[in-house]
């Protein structure tokens, strides 16, 4: 076998078609894809300087002919909603003659499956994958490498940030631990990474935003964590202050979102220190708000405040909670469509990304159900654009997809309505907007002026004008959050008419 001169490192394609993938918001501001592979390009800086190294991303440009015929190897790392894209490029990586390799969550769970791939280096690699390169130089690379013990991310290397073509992408990502304290059956995280969070060190983190800085990155930066409190205490003490100086010397240059648990409502002193360091976004897995659906799915930390009353309370931080809201709980009743939409209404939640629950590879609710007999086939990853759950739910199956079709449809209504008055009772809530919630800059100018070019002769083309209207009258230092959002429900509506339409043809 050839030794590895040039490595070449492809990231699948995400579909269009769903909420996450922000495409018809995206060509508002001229982007391909909402962040990179940051899984990929975290990967490279494990490679020996030597080793040449191409990035492609293939939601932002095609894998050419040349670039396999310049490659001596094929790395890709997949999510399962990547599926099908993975397999594309496993195909022509072998019609090319050219070994692959993968890793990532997709080849995590289903490596037994897969076809194509030469060798799975699998889990989190950072103490296996010299170990890969040196047997693969030496002509002895193993078919599988199964994952390593968990390891400690004090050495995890900077991101190769510089093999990006960022202009492409609409936010940069960094990642500061790895796994989560909860054990929520539906979710993999805990599985994957451990109950017990491992975090870089406080100036790593702080080279990886300085590295971005250095490489002209100005605007949103993702911090990927699955619960970014998973340890509070380090985070108040440790990180957040090291970001507010750097933010602050800097002339805050980033804006942060991240995901965390709903207990950072509780915690006044992490909320005040995310606010300063200029977080302006958190995603959160509200669920349901059914209290027996939080327990039956083990949601405990949910069931220990009054979530309404959490989301306001972070909202009033000047952080914007999107949340994540499932159906098809064993217990859901049939009021369950207007107890999820009077609860997103009525805590003005913009970002609702409203999913089916699915039963993931290698999840405590994967193996129930395969223990009950209830499975139907494994799941594509797509929880927010599936209208039919992967296995047999207590609920009508036909109900529980006219359920889920109907509360799109109320939050994201024809005309929007909805979502704009959610939008008003945000904006009107976070009062004194944190630092991150800027005066209006030249790109958010040319991002409201492609959106009047074109939203006003939408459907929804009366209550856009109003919004915008109503917002630039009662708060300009929020004006800039109300264009982000007339663009971004123009993305969820066309997702929700979309599915709609095809529910209504089948």
């Amino acid at each position: 076998m050839k030794r590895l001169t040039n490595a070449l490192l492809v990231y699948p394609k995400v579909p269009d078609n769903t909420y996450w993938s922000f495409k018809h918001a995206l060509r508002f501001v001229r982007k391909k894809s909402s962040m990179p592979p940051l899984g990929l390009i975290t990967l490279a800086a494990m490679f020996p300087r030597e080793i040449s190294l191409k990035l492609v991303d293939l939601n932002i440009e095609k894998l050419r002919k040349k670039d396999l015929e310049w490659a001596d190897a094929v790395f890709v790392s997949a999510m399962i909603i990547q599926k099908d894209s993975f397999e594309e490029v496993v195909a022509l990586a072998g019609a090319a003659g050219k070994p692959v390799i993968a890793g990532g969550p997709y080849a995590g769970s289903s490596h037994k499956e897969i076809t194509g791939v030469d060798h799975f280096v699998l889990g989190e690699v950072e103490n296996s994958f010299q170990g890969f390169l040196e047997d693969f130089q030496a002509g002895k690379a193993k078919r599988l490498y199964p994952p390593p013990e968990r390891p400690s991310l004090d050495q995890t290397p900077a991101p190769r940030f510089d093999l990006l073509k960022m202009d492409s992408y609409a936010s940069m990502s960094v990642q500061y631990s790895r796994g989560c304290p909860f054990n929520c059956e539906f979710c993999d995280i805990w599985k994957v990474y451990g109950n017990k969070p491992r975090l870089k060190p406080a100036e790593s983190m702080i080279r990886e935003l300085q590295t971005l800085h250095d490489q002209g990155w100005r605007g949103p930066v993702f911090v990927v964590d699955d619960n970014f409190i998973g340890n509070k205490r380090r985070v108040k003490t440790e990180l957040l202050p090291a970001m507010f100086r750097w933010q602050k010397d800097h002339k805050y240059p980033f804006r942060f979102f991240t995901e965390a648990s709903i207990n950072l409502a509780a915690d006044d002193a992490l909320l005040q220190g995310m606010a300063a360091a200029g977080f302006n976004e958190v995603f959160i897995g509200i669920e349901t708000p059914s209290a027996e659906a939080l327990a039956e799915t083990g949601k405990t930390q949910n069931l220990k405040c009054d979530m309404a009353q959490a989301v306001m309370k972070i909202q009033e931080y000047g952080i914007e909670v999107m949340a994540g809201f499932i159906l098809g709980f064993d217990s859901d009743t049939e009021d369950i469509v207007e107890r999820q939409a009077a609860f997103i209404q009525q805590t003005g939640i913009p970002q609702a990304m409203v999913g089916i629950l699915t039963a993931l590879p290698g999840t405590e609710l994967h193996s129930r159900l395969e223990r009950e007999g209830r499975l139907l086939r494994v799941s594509d990853g797509n929880n927010t654009h599936n209208t039919t759950a992967n296995f047999r739910t207590k609920m009508d199956a036909a109900a529980l997809e006219q359920a889920y079709t109907k509360l799109l449809s109320i939050i994201y209504d024809k005309n929007l309505k909805n979502y704009f008055d959610r939008c008003s009772k945000l904006l009107d809530n976070v009062g004194d907007p944190s630092l991150s919630m800027r005066e209006v800059k030249f790109r958010e100018i040319m991002m409201l002026l492609r959106s009047l070019a074109r939203q006003p002769f939408t459907p929804y083309g009366y209550q856009y004008l109003k919004f915008i209207t109503t917002r630039f009258v009662k708060n300009r230092r929020t004006f800039s959050e109300a264009v982000k959002f007339s663009i971004v429900g123009h993305h969820f509506h066309k997702i929700t008419r979309q599915m709609v339409k095809a529910h209504e043809a089948a």
